[in-house]
Order: C-alpha cells, then sequence, then structure tokens
C-alpha cells in the first residue's frame, strides 16, 4: 500500500485551519499527529486525514439526527 504524505500547507488547505491550530490539536490529540519525513521536516499521512476528516463529518451530524429524533421528526 502506497502512502502519500502533505505538508503542512496542504493539510492547512484540506482543513480550513491555521497552522497554530493545527499544531494546538496536535498537542491536544484532536489532530493526527505529523510524520518526520527529513531533519526539520514533517508531514501527514493522506489516509490519517482523510480519516480525521470523516471523523469530523460523522460527529456533526450525529447530534442533528438525535435532536429531530427527540422532536419525533423522522431521521
Amino acid at each position: 500500500m502506497a502512502h502519500k504524505i502533505l505538508r503542512l500547507p496542504d493539510v492547512i488547505d484540506r482543513v480550513g485551519f491555521s497552522r497554530s491550530t493545527i499544531y494546538d490539536f496536535v498537542s491536544k490529540g484532536r489532530f493526527p499527529a505529523p510524520v518526520r519525513i527529513g531533519i526539520r521536516a514533517v508531514g501527514w499521512l493522506d489516509s490519517d486525514i482523510n480519516d480525521w476528516i470523516n471523523q469530523q463529518i460523522n460527529q456533526s451530524r450525529r447530534p442533528a439526527i438525535h435532536s429531530r429524533l427527540s422532536e419525533g421528526g423522522a431521521a
């Protein structure tokens, strides 16, 4: 399986967060950690970013479904 490594500008473009927000989330365990690809270079696995995005989508849609069900609406 081939892995694609995204550099920070690509990650910023994909998730819409600033550099400082990404590193803050990494430090808090809320975003995938980068992998070292050189002495002073890191990147993120494309698959890790895709998984994180899908998790955010699932989490953001879950409350809307539950609130509609509790209000007697259809899911």
